[in-house]
This record gives C-alpha cells, structure tokens and sequence, in this order.
C-alpha cells in the first residue's frame, strides 16, 4: 500500500514540476516575464491553498474513490496545458491543477494513517513522501527530454497520462485494512493494536472551526507556513535560477537540476528514522521525536544561505541538495504531526488545512521572488529561507501538546 501511495506522489509532484522545467523554453516562446510567470506560480499556489476541501471530500467520500477522481482530474487538466498560448492561460490551468492536486498530501496521510501504527507512520510518512521529492526530481531529465525530442506541448500530455494509468491501479488495488482481502487477521490487529485510542474517531464529519480551535493546530500550521517556501523555490524557481544566474543551457539543467530532489529522498527517510530513534534510544514520545527530527533538519538548512556567495555553480547546487535534504528531514516529520494530533476522521481535512498554511507561505514567497529577484536577485531568498525553519522549530516545541487521552 505505501508503494502505491508513494507512486501516487511521484506521479502528483512530476506533473505539477513539469511546467518549471519547461519554463525557460515555455516563457521565451510565449513572450512571458518573470513577473507574469510569478503569477503563474501564484495561481497554482493559491488554488492548492484550497486542500481543506480536498481532505474534506476525502474523509466524507473515502480515500479509495475520492483519491482516483483527483488525479484523473490533475492528469486531464495537467495534458490541457499543451494547448495554452498566452500566460492568462497557463495562470488559469495551474489553479484548477493546484486544487486538484491539493489532494495528494491529505490522501497520504489518512492512508498512513490507517496502514501504520503510531511508530512506523514517521517512517512510513517519510516513503510516502519520497514520491514528492522523487517526482520532481524525475521532471528535468523527463521533460527536458520530451522537448528535445518533441517540443513542451508535448511534455504536459506525457506526464499528464502517466496519471491516468495511476488512478486505475489505485482502484484496483487500494482498500482499507479492514477490507482488504489479502491481510490476515494477525496484520488487522498489529495495525490497529499499535493506534491511539483516543484518536480513533467516532465515525462523524469533520468540524473545520473545532480543527482551528486547537493550538496543535496551529503549532503545526505555522512551521509548515515557514518551511514550503523551500520547496516551491526549489520546484518552481530552479530551473530560472540555474538559466539566469549561472547561465546554464537546458542539457545541463537536465542533468543537475534533479540532485536537490534526490538529496530530499534521502530527507525524506532520514527524517523517519531520526524520529524511530529518538524514540528508542532515548525514550522520547512520539511528539517529541517529532520535534526533534525538525529540530535537527532546520539546523542543517542553515546552509542555503550561503547559495548566492559562491562562485562555483557546482557548489550552489550542492547547498541547494542540502537544502533539499534538510527540508525533507524537517517537513516530514511536521506533516506525519497531523496524525499524531487529530482524530481518524480528522486527519485529512486537517492535514490540508496545514497544507494550506504552508502554501500560503510559498506563495507570498514566490510572489516575493517573482516582484523583487530583478532588483535584489536571489541572495535575500536563500538567507532568508536558512533562517524560517529555526523559527518554525520554536513555535513547534513551545505551541504543541501532546494529548495522551481525550480529555487532555
């Protein structure tokens, strides 16, 4: 189950990556600026600023439907980006792709949620998010490909299928524990053995105003709203950044602009694991090695301040993979946190509703970039985002509580 879920997220992260790939070639053959493109990025952001409705329809229709009918939805949307021809477009087609395919993130963690007991979700949650970082890392020798051998219209509609086929193998094969034919009783009661109880949930629809009456919410709301704007430089600005700042052709884009993404698979598990040792080593809780496992990721994106004072452009992209790893470490770890916090018909529309938070914070970011790199270039940025995580990791140890029974 976690491999098709982790497959789902490639699939989700290589088609919403496809565009920043393209972007060089896509902007100059469109006559479209780095001001209009920062709207571009805008509207993606501020249509995936909508994911509590996803994780809505998620815990009101079931994963297993709700899921498929997203990403046949992000797959179409995401082939008709072949036909735009001006950025008013493009800006029109990214919204409908950003609130489709802010579905991923709510999807996953009500998945993990019901496969994994309390100690593997961090684990678990970090392979499931290796399918973000492997997606996007998977785009540039993908789509630079495509437009090489055929031209970028045609790069959307590879990547927009490769979804297609997803959402039929996620009908045939996804179910929940309780239902899934090939578990044997044993795995049923090691699963559910190993969930808090008090989390488990009374079968009712979720209240978005009891969710944002509690401080856990807002404890990982707001470091979620600190820590994406890393990820959206990375997804969406690398590629420009790489082109305009280090002067490198789309071949060598290709073959350098991946290496963040693979040092964030590697985030992505060493978040999990940081977090399974801390328990068992040291005998912290579940939240606390949470807490920890960020801790230890915000240190390490201390690095990317130092992107824009090197002159080596192999050097720049070997802080920015440190970046990448960092980030994953750290943004795992908080994102697992919906799980541990809320209750089971909770956990998605929770989970979208940080995610909103934090695509707020790439957006404002983005929007940042797009309005001031032509004066003030890229250096600020990267300082700046060295500095968030530290933030985000007061406010998650001094804002959360952990809640061992109900009533707490």
């Amino acid at each position: 189950m976690i491999s098709l879920i982790m497959l789902g997220s490639v699939i989700n992260y290589l088609t919403r990556s496809t565009l920043s790939v393209a972007a060089p070639t896509v902007l100059k053959e469109l006559h479209i600026g780095p001001k209009e493109y920062s709207w571009i990025v805008g509207a993606f952001q501020g249509a995936i600023m909508l994911q509590p409705i996803c994780g809505y329809v998620l815990d009101v229709l079931g994963l297993r439907f709700g899921f498929a009918m997203f990403a046949i939805a992000w797959s179409l949307i995401n082939m008709s980006h072949s036909f735009a021809g001006g950025w008013p477009t493009l800006a029109g087609l990214r919204a409908l792709l950003g609130f489709t395919e802010g579905s991923a993130n709510p999807a996953g963690m009500k998945a993990t949620s019901e496969w994994f007991p309390a100690k593997e979700r961090g684990l678990a949650g970090g392979i499931y998010n290796i399918g973000a970082s492997f997606g996007s890392m998977l785009a540039p020798p993908l789509v630079a490909w495509a437009i090489l051998a055929y031209n970028w219209r045609v790069a959307f509609v590879i990547t927009g299928s490769l979804g297609l086929i997803w959402a039929v193998l996620w009908l045939l094969l996804y179910r929940a524990p309780d239902k899934h034919p090939a578990l044997s009783a044993e795995e049923k009661n090691y699963i559910s053995s190993g969930q808090e109880k008090h989390l488990q949930g009374d079968g009712s629809r979720p209240s978005i105003l009891h969710i944002l009456s509690q401080r856990n919410f807002w404890g990982i709301a707001v470091p979620r709203f600190l820590a994406d704007p890393t990820w959206g430089t990375l997804s969406f600005w690398l590629p420009l950044y790489l082109s305009t700042v280090r002067h490198m052709e789309l071949k060598q884009i290709a073959l350098f602009a991946w290496l963040p993404f693979l040092a964030a698979d590697f985030g992505c598990i060493f978040g999990g694991l940081i977090a399974m040792r801390l328990q068992k080593h040291f005998g912290l809780s579940v939240i606390n090695s949470r807490r920890g496992a960020f801790t230890v990721g915000a240190v390490m994106m201390l690095g990317v301040g130092f992107v824009g004072f090197v002159q080596s452009p192999y050097a720049a992209i070997a802080l920015l993979s440190l970046a990448g790893f960092a980030h994953q470490t750290l943004s795992v770890t908080v994102i697992t946190m919906s799980s541990d916090l809320f209750r089971r018909n909770e956990i998605a529309t929770a989970a979208g509703m940080a995610g909103t938070f934090g695509n707020a914070g790439l957006l404002i970011f983005s929007l940042l970039i797009g309005g001031l790199v032509a004066t003030v270039g890229y250096t600020p940025f990267f300082v700046c985002l060295g500095l968030l995580d530290l933030v985000g990791a007061t406010v998650l140890w001094t804002v959360v509580q952990e809640r061992k029974t109900e009533g707490q």
